[in-house]
Formats: structure tokens, sequence, C-alpha cells
């Protein structure tokens, strides 16, 4: 059987047997290599290169490559096949989408002040802060001779006093019990947990002890997981941190994770991709920023969509992709976060923001709750751009919502030089209509080379090139220039940054493949915020506030976001951009049993539109993939700048 070793460039070799003509890829993952593979190995995505330095492959010439890289030995592991023992260099920029964890700097104002308004929001809205736990310090007679009741009655009937509550008692609790309240000359401090009409005894410590009560709230997004650390008493925010989400490796969207998970021990690699190489890890840099004990989180809010829900707890999934499209769940009984997530307190309680429909998940019910669109009399949209577009058009009478095929194209899949918004990724551009040289704003700040687009980059760029005449409006290179260039095979490209300037020692470019890409994907976004509209009877003039969601840059240029089609060209004005509100939501379902509850309400209530039974769409989807639209009249303001 041949051998494959995969050399890294910190030196570290991993070797694995393989099968002849198996495939690169396969083995890849088989052996536990990151690797890059949003197109789950279609051959589409060009993202995961690696390099022959001994033997040979059976390999298949990509457009992605040169035929210089091609001679040189590079290749896609997903269009290459083992036929002998052979040696593969794995470059930095194939495990690209396992960035580093990205930490929040808790000294910058804004990071609080987005949690802050949420909760203040809601606190106006009548959402009061009753947090699932909380302590309280209470002290008992200690027992005598003519005084021999047993310590978990005197305990809970302490708390019950203090309370107003009937108090209950964990075993965790009752195992410390004894011990803890004769060391402690029977004077401790509970935390309780809030079950509504009673109180439940979660652990007990010294009275001394005056570490928070912390709870979590988890975003996991289909490319990126983001979670925060609060202290559940106080309300305050006490650590933040992401990472990307390493169930990328089997593909940049939710049906290719589901057909991955199909496959034998498929559940089990894809809920150890997300559960232990992501968050446990993410864990880990909360509880070390803050200083919290991990065993001091004893409240979990986790908000993902369906699938994300799904694979999280290792459930079968395909009947969300399979029509009728039936998911096992929209809501779950609370469950012990241990169960999912090791290490944490063993009584600590899990939730899931309630699910709506097969494709709009808890992130969208938890971003609809920051976002308030249910305490207002006027007609809202909300737009979540993530690796899927969900939309919610509605206020305090009625809400429909819906979720577009959009693909990953706003957090970088499908597009080749796409990335995650972290250091290196291209988050703004301008492009000189006369020289076509951009003035690009980079995630990393002053002295950082660029690597790629995240996604307001994107629309950026694409914005930029039509606006400035380069592309035309199927998205096809339309000038001449230094910086435009054509494979063998027609294909357009333009040239953000040449290899002397960029990170990865390679041109950063974009090519008429990308742009299609990203043309379909906001194509479906404006189709269907189109077709929910006028469902009722409503144009897109006709809407008080458009609130767009999705941590996809540091923001979106609104101008740039109409001048391509994908947002109504509407007044300016009506636009917020909100950030992460799937995250924002889960905060305060953590800080608010209250909040937890309105959260259910408003998926229940919420009507799930599913696009693809819908007459006319396809025709608004088709009509909507091109630059601005098909229909002028739709995008008045959009005028073409021509160079000289």
């Amino acid at each position: 059987m041949p051998k494959v070793t995969f050399a890294f460039e910190d030196g570290k070799q991993v070797t694995a047997e393989a099968r002849f003509e198996d495939n690169l890829l396969a083995i890849a993952k088989r052996t536990g290599v990151d690797v890059d593979a949003p197109c789950n190995g279609n051959g589409t995505c060009g993202k995961c290169r690696m390099r022959v330095a001994e033997g040979a492959l059976h390999a298949e010439k990509s457009r992605h490559l040169t035929d210089e890289e091609f001679e040189d030995g590079w290749c896609l592991a997903c269009q290459s096949s083992v036929v002998e023992d052979v040696v593969i260099e794995v470059p930095k920029s194939a495990s690209a989408f396992k960035a580093d964890i990205r930490t929040a700097d808790l000294s910058d104002p804004k990071v609080r002040q987005a949690f802050d308004d949420v909760i203040t929001g809601l606190a106006q809205a009548g959402i009061s802060g009753r947090p699932a736990a909380c302590s309280v310090n209470v002290t008992m007679d200690e027992p005598t001779l003519d005084d021999t009741m047993p310590d978990n009655e005197r305990i809970k009937n302490a708390v019950s006093a203090a309370c107003g509550k009937e108090a209950k008692l964990s075993f965790q609790a009752l195992r410390k019990l004894a011990a803890v309240l004769r060391e402690h000359d029977f004077s401790v401090r509970c935390i309780l947990e809030d079950m509504g009409d009673s109180v439940r005894i979660l652990d007990i410590f010294g009275p001394e002890d005056e570490y928070p009560v912390c709870g979590l709230a988890i975003d996991i997004g289909t490319t990126t997981v983001t979670a925060a650390l609060a202290d559940m008493e106080s309300g305050k925010l006490l650590a933040r941190a992401s990472a990307g989400n390493g169930q990328i490796r089997y593909g940049a969207d939710v049906i290719n994770r589901i057909i991955e998970s199909v496959k034998d021990g498929g559940r089990q690699r894809l809920r150890k991709a997300v559960v232990e190489e992501t968050i446990i890890p993410l864990i880990d840099e909360l509880v070390h920023q803050s200083g919290v004990p991990l065993d001091r989180i004893f409240h979990v809010c986790c908000a993902g969509n369906t699938t994300m829900s799904h694979l999280l707890l290792g459930l079968f999934s395909d009947p969300v992709r399979m029509e009728p499209f039936i998911p096992s769940f929209f809501d779950v009984e609370e469950m012990r976060a241990a169960d999912v997530f090791p290490g944490l307190n063993p009584e600590a309680s899990l939730i899931l923001a309630p699910n709506t429909g097969s494709y709009v998940g808890g992130d969208i019910t938890a971003g609809v709750l920051a976002g308030r669109l249910w305490d207002s009399e006027e007609m809202t949209l909300f737009i979540d751009l993530g690796t899927n577009g969900e939309i919610v058009l509605g206020n305090n009478e009625y809400m429909f919502t819906c979720a577009c095929s959009a693909g990953p194209a706003f957090e970088g899949g499908e597009i080749s030089c796409g990335m995650r918004a972290t250091n290196g990724a291209i988050q703004a551009i301008k492009i000189d209509v006369d020289t076509m040289v951009p003035t690009m704003d980079i995630i990393g700040g002053e002295g950082q080379k660029p690597a790629g687009l995240c996604g307001s980059g994107i629309i950026d760029i694409v914005a930029e090139l039509f606006r400035t005449g380069i592309i035309d409006s199927r998205g096809k290179m339309h000038r001449e220039g230094e910086r435009i260039r054509h494979d063998e095979y027609g294909m357009g490209s333009y040239v953000i940054a040449f290899a002397n300037e960029s990170a990865s020692g390679r041109d950063v470019t974009i090519n008429e493949v990308d742009i299609d890409n990203f043309v379909r994907a906001k194509g479906a976004v404006f189709s269907a915020t189109l077709l929910m509209l006028r469902q009722i009877g409503m144009e897109p003039d006709d809407l008080d506030h458009l609130l767009i969601a999705g941590g996809i840059g540091s923001g979106i240029n609104f101008r740039n976001a109409v001048t391509i089609g994908m947002f109504p060209d509407i007044d300016e004005a009506k636009y917020s951009y909100i950030g992460n509100s799937s995250l924002a939501g889960a905060y305060a379902m953590v800080l608010s049993r209250t909040a937890e509850e309105k959260t259910e309400e408003l998926a229940n209530n919420m009507t799930y539109v599913e696009l693809s039974n819908e007459p006319g769409y396809m025709d608004e989807f088709i009509a909507a993939c091109f630059l601005p639209h098909t229909d002028a009249s739709l995008f008045p303001s959009v005028e073409v700048e021509y160079g000289k």
C-alpha cells in the first residue's frame, strides 16, 4: 500500500497508508490533516492546494492553478489520487479556515456597548432581567442532639426562607453538602437555578467565595463560532472570542455537511469538529481571559441554524434537506450542558434558541429578539447575511420568515480569494475609475498585507468593479489594463494585490467565476426580499426599517450593496447594521428567563415560507442575477462610470 506523508511548514510530518487511487483530500480528512475544502471536494473552490515534494500523484489540472504552478507540483487535493509513495507539502493556506481564536478587547467601549444596547432595549420593551442562575448566602443553626434534621432539609429550608420559593437540591450539591457545611460552620453560598415557582440548588461554596455566577452565550455559525461569557447577576460581559467552525473542512454549506453526516461515522466527525475542535477551545480561552474557573459556568445558550443545532447534538439530520424538510425538533427541553460540553459544572443547564423551519433556525429567532421587530408598529425587514441568507419581515402584529439559498459567498466561501473576517482580510475597498488601482482597508491595521476578501470586502469589490465599468451587468470583464487578465479558457480576472504586495506571496485576484457565484448569492437575497414584500402587497419603499445582521466584516457599505442589487434602492437612512444579532440574542437569553420565554413565543408566532414552493420565485431569482437587476426601474440611483 502506498504511503502519504504530509509535511507542514513548521516541520511536523504525518504519515498515512492509502489504497491505490485513493483521493488525497479523503486521506487528509481520515488522517486528521486540516484542509480547507468549502466545496467538499467538488473542485470548485480551489482552496485545498498542496504541493508534491517527492513522488507523484495522478492529478487533474485545475483552472485554479497556473501552468507554472501545476508544473511545479501544485495540485488540488480533491482532484488528486495516490499512485505511489509520496510526500505532500501542506501550506498554511490549506488550513486557513482554522484561524486562531480571536479575542475581543473589552477595553473598547464598542464591544460592551453592542450587548448593553440590546439589554437596555429589551428592558424598555418589558423584557426584564431574571437570570437563569444566581447566588444567595444563607446561615443555618448547627445540628444538635435535639435538632437532628438532615443536612439536605436544613439547607432547603434556609434557601426557601431567603428566596420565598420552594427549594430543591441537585446531586452535585448533595455530594458536597456535608463537608462544605461543616467546613464553614453552616454558613454557605448557594448557586441557585430559577425554576419559576421554585429554585434548585446547583452547587454550594464557602461564604467567602466571590467568583461570578457565569452564563455562556454561543452563536454557532456555519463558518464562524462566537462566544461570550457573562456574569449573570450583574449582566457584565466578562470575555468574548470567536474562531472558525472546524466543520468547514466538510463543506462550506449545510447541505454538504448533512451529506457528510450520513456517511459512516459522519455524525461523530462533525460533532467532534464543532465541539472538541472549536467550542471547547473557545470556552477555555474565555475562562482564561476572565480568570473564572470552568465549573462556575452554570448556564449555556446556543443559537445556530437548524442544521448546526442537529449536528451539535449528533442527531440524524438528513430529513432536514429532503422534501418535505422535517427536522428532529424546533425546540428541545432543557438539557445539561456537560452532556454536550464536558468540563462545565455538571449541573449547568443548556438551552438551544428555538428553530422556526428547516432552514430558519435559532440564530434567527435570537436575532429577531435582539432586533425587536416585534416591539414596533413600523414594518421592518431583517436580513441575516451569513453562510445562508435568512429574512424576517414584520412588526408587532405578524412576522414572515424565509431562507434563501445564498450559499457561503457572504463569508468568503466559493470565492477563490474569500476568507473569514480575520487579519489580512480586505473589509473595504475603493477603485479609482481612471487608473483602476484599488485603495483597501485591511483587518489588522497598518502594515498588514492583504490575504483575501471577507464578506463586506466582496460586496465592495463587485460594486466598485461595476461602478467603474470594469465589469458589465453580467459580471464579465469589460475593460483592459494591467490589472485585467484572461486565462487560456478566456476567463477574466482583476488583480486586487500583486504577489509582492500580498500576505501569501501570490496575486490576490477575483475572477468572473467568483463574481458569478456572488451575483447568484446577492440575487437570492434580493429576490427573496421582493417576493416576501409582494406577498403582502408591499413594495420596498413601503418599508420603515431594514436591519442587516451578520459578522461579515466591520459593517456594510449600504450604497455598494444597493449598487449591485442586493438590497432595495431606498432611503439609506432606513438601513442599520446590527452586527452579530444571534450572539446578542443568545446573550440576552442567558441573562433573562423572560427573554428566553419571549424567544420561544417569537419562534411559535413566525410564519415560515418555503421559497422553493412559491410560484414565481425562480423567475424573480433569475431576474436578480444581473448587476444590479434586469429591471433597471428598481434601482434608479445606480450609475456606472467609465474611466479614461
